[in-house]
């Protein structure tokens, strides 16, 4: 049910219970959205709502001031049913000043709330997001509810007592509207108080103001006279598994899945990387939990990362490396030498929209054709996906387990959307998964740094500097038996082969592809990767309910793909895969299947919506109605 839905004649102090929201802070860079947006998700979590959120980010480190290009949002989908996306048309948009009114009104269903700060619609900011004239005035708004409340003065009067400043004060904006925003949703700001006194514990009155904001912002909702068709809206619970659970963010759970595998795993990691947005977070949380045996290196460059990494690797212990595209492709010669050595590394790809510096900060999953084929030489390396924030952490562990067992390196793709979104994730019992100890060669009698796992063809990994086993590797082609330089053409053709029969044997230790909803055949299948699970898993559902025949298929492993993926393709009519790129892994499945795959992308630095997968859905599914 959408807020739309309600009866707007209704006394604003009534309850009306929705089953699930979309609600988007949206303001200036320097308006503290996305922490309003998280301390919401904190207490949506804690009144027991399932939820999927979208930080949006502008590019420019400090825009100015009422630039459109500098406006700040978070998004947040919840209610009582499985959320898997951080939904489309929003119910509630809450729009600090004209710039993030004009980027965002358009996405606010017809009849949604808009709540904004007359105290930021000035000539000036006005002619920044350039209107003509004011829109809380010239009737361009009559579609929607508006409170229309002077934030800025109700925020100065309610910090007075602090004696912080006007400039100081006025910074408290955003607390004060998330108070009335936990109003209209009936949240407790118990939680909210208590994070900000840990925040600011050095800082009492800043902590105090803030909370004073809170509540009177609760206060305003709960004693004002507000309009006509303002109501609170009560979302129940979901139906979730009992146990433990956290709000988590895809960068947090990469972190804790490396974590995870370097135990598992029983070795040492070093994680080694340098600051790009929006990789750089996965370096900031493994830096908090030096208690495992991790260590952390800030490189001063991207091959330098890769390179100390690789050195990590050789020296016994597990290197680990990230970027996001710009920074992959400066690796690549460095992820060659990797998989020439024959050494395990993990390479954690964040990717955003391309090309070049492109868009910094926003989604793209255009980095796959790299991934799979972007280096120099025959060059084969697993390639993995995560599809949703706490999928990472599985995902995380799976790479550590195949770069070990198969001496090689692992990318593994996730994007700027999974890094920065979160959902609510139950914490797993460590002991339900399988450890994987790594055993380094330790017998000087039968030592060549060529011997090789004559059924994972992996090399044998010894330390260098254990007595017995001197060796060295390098980037130059090595014999085949007794790993010495040498540039015999039969022996060069015998290691490529026998590198890219080590990665395809990997399609031997995966899962077979299952269907993640729907029907093993039939006459639809939607084939995503990454990210785009989410708004693709609804958009099924909800054509299911409809009665059409259409499956999802999720593909977390790109290369080598799993061996029965296309006879499992060739069961469906149609194949239609959707890419926040303009059609690579379409690609992939039409030359490895000879399968006409038809593409749905999207470019645009935003996730696909559910809206977009169902509409594709139902082009489909007519075409391939007229054509039987």
């Amino acid at each position: 049910m959408e807020l739309a839905e309600e009866n707007l004649d209704e006394h604003h102090l009534d309850e009306r219970e929705v089953m699930d929201v979309v609600v988007r802070f949206a303001g200036d860079s320097g308006d503290g959205m996305q922490l309003t947006g998280t301390n919401f998700t904190q207490v949506t979590a804690l009144a027991g709502n399932d939820l999927s959120t979208f930080p949006d980010f502008p590019a420019e480190i400090r825009a100015p001031i009422g630039a459109t290009f500098g406006v700040s949002a978070f998004q947040i989908y919840f209610g009582s049913e499985d959320i898997t996306t951080a939904g489309d048309a929003l119910d509630v948009l809450v729009a600090m000043n004209p710039a993030a009114l004009t980027t965002n009104i358009a996405n606010l269903v017809e009849g949604g709330l808009l709540v904004v700060d007359t105290g930021a619609f000035t000539a000036k900011n006005l002619n920044k997001a350039k209107y003509e004239s004011n829109p809380l005035e010239d009737g361009s708004l009559a579609g929607f509810r508006v409170l229309d409340i002077d934030i800025s003065k109700q925020v100065l009067a309610a910090v007075e007592s602090f004696e912080l400043g006007h400039k100081a004060g006025l910074r408290c904006k955003n607390m004060w509207t998330l108070g009335l925003v936990m109003w209209l949703f009936d949240r407790d700001r118990s939680a909210t108080v208590t994070s900000l006194k840990n925040k600011f514990a050095s800082k009492p009155e800043i902590a105090n103001a803030n909370i004073a904001a809170l509540n009177a912002g609760h206060a305003y909702g709960e004693t004002a006279e507000l309009p006509a068709g303002i109501h609170v809206y009560h979302v129940p619970k979901a139906k979730v598994p009992p146990g433990t659970y956290r709000n988590m963010t895809g960068s947090t759970a990469l972190a804790w899945g490396l974590i995870a595998g370097s135990e598992l795993a029983s070795i040492e990691m070093l994680f080694a990387s340098y600051p790009i947005t929006p990789a750089s977070n996965l370096l900031h949380e493994l830096v908090n939990h030096r208690e495992f045996q991790i260590n952390t290196f800030q490189a001063e460059d991207e091959i330098a990362a890769v390179c100390a990494a690789i050195g990590a690797s050789f020296a016994g212990q597990l290197g680990v490396t990230s970027s996001a595209g710009p920074g992959i492709a400066l690796k690549a010669e460095g992820i060659a030498l990797a998989a020439a050595t024959e050494l395990p590394l993990v390479i954690v790809n964040t990717q955003r929209g391309g090309p070049s510096t492109g868009l910094p900060t926003k989604a793209e999953q255009s980095d796959l054709n790299m991934a799979v084929y972007g280096r120099h030489g025959d060059t084969p390396i697993p390639v993995i996906a995560s599809s949703t924030p706490t999928d990472c952490f599985e995902v995380a562990i799976e790479a550590v387990r195949l770069a070990t067992k198969y001496m090689t390196p692992v990318m593994l793709l996730s994007d700027g959307y999974l890094a920065n979104a979160s959902e609510p994730w139950k914490i797993p019992d460590m002991d339900s998964f399988t450890p994987f100890p790594v055993k380094h060669h330790s017998d000087p009698q039968e030592f060549s740094p060529s011997l090789r796992n004559e059924k994972t063809l992996a090399r044998v990994w010894a330390k260098p500097g254990t007595p017995g086993l001197e060796h060295r590797l390098g980037g130059i082609e090595r014999d085949y038996k007794t790993g010495d330089i040498s540039y015999d053409p039969a022996n060069h053709q015998k290691m490529t082969d026998v590198r890219q029969a080590k990665i395809n044997g990997i399609a031997d230790d995966i899962p077979l592809q299952e269907v993640c909803l729907g029907n093993s055949t039939g006459k639809l299948a939607i084939v995503g990767w990454g990210s785009t699970f989410g708004a693709i898993h609804q958009g099924v559902k909800r054509a299911r309910k409809e009665g059409l025949d259409v499956s999802h298929i999720l593909v977390r492993y790109i290369h080598p793909l799993p061996r029965n993926l296309g006879e499992l393709l060739k069961g469906f009519d149609a194949v239609l895969v959707p890419e926040m790129n303009t059609g690579q892994f379409v690609k992939l499945i039409r030359s490895e299947y000879l399968i006409d795959a038809e593409a749905l992308n999207k470019v645009a630095g935003q996730p696909f919506k559910i809206g977009e997968i169902l509409a594709a859905i139902h082009k489909k599914y007519a075409e391939l109605e007229g054509e039987s």
